[in-house]
């Protein structure tokens, strides 16, 4: 298990049913939606019934489609918590790697790969991302890795991000967003055979 050095998790428990509410969300029914998530392997509420039996606590939002971070943060409303990116990347040699950081972190792919080991890094294609994590562009989440099940994808963390509570993704579609705990997304990753490096990535972002 990846040892984090989080408090408890105030306002999340095991049970999704005791969790609190920040806000009502409405059943996943749009017609979009439901166009979207035909395309997935996939669904989303496949996804959240995965997370349900891992005891994976989360908060549910239902908004507009978001497809870039500025969408994010005109549409979602007053979520709390941390905010969030994911960047697919792979190496020349087919190597992949998610990286989930703060929406706001400027990452320098050639300084991350630096922090990685010395790879040259560039962003997955759609085919790939598609064909890998199961998801479209603009949907892409950490818990898109469901789909990975050969666990091909590496998974680094941002450590500033984890500082956060709660942390908000996208349940594999960008038209809702569900809120869960640092310890509870890690929960998440190891089930499903990811053990995540969590790095300082500041080197990468000049920051």
């Amino acid at each position: 298990m990846t040892n984090l050095s989080f408090r408890a998790g105030v306002g999340y428990n095991r049970r999704r049913r005791s969790m609190p509410c920040y806000r009502k969300a409405k059943p996943m029914t749009d017609a979009a939606t439901d166009a979207t998530a035909a395309e997935l392997p996939t669904s989303p509420e496949t996804l959240l019934a995965h997370m349900d039996g891992l005891g994976v606590g989360y908060v549910r939002h239902d908004h507009p489609p978001l497809f870039t971070v500025d969408d994010s943060k005109a549409l979602r409303g007053d979520l709390p918590g941390g905010h969030c990116k994911n960047l697919f990347l792979r190496d020349r040699k087919g190597a992949m790697w998610l990286v989930v950081c703060l929406e706001d972190r400027q990452i320098d792919l050639k300084a991350l790969g630096e922090l990685l080991g010395g790879v040259r890094l560039s962003f997955g294609s759609a085919d790939r991302l598609m064909r890998v994590l199961g998801v479209l562009p603009g949907a892409v989440s950490p818990f898109a890795l469901i789909n990975d099940t050969e666990a091909a994808v590496e998974v680094i963390l941002d450590k500033a991000m984890l500082e956060h509570r709660p942390l908000n993704y996208h349940p594999l579609v960008n038209t809702t967003t569900i809120a869960v705990s640092p310890e509870d997304l890690v929960r998440f990753l190891e089930a499903g055979g990811h053990t995540p490096r969590v790095l300082d990535l500041d080197p990468a972002s000049g920051a």
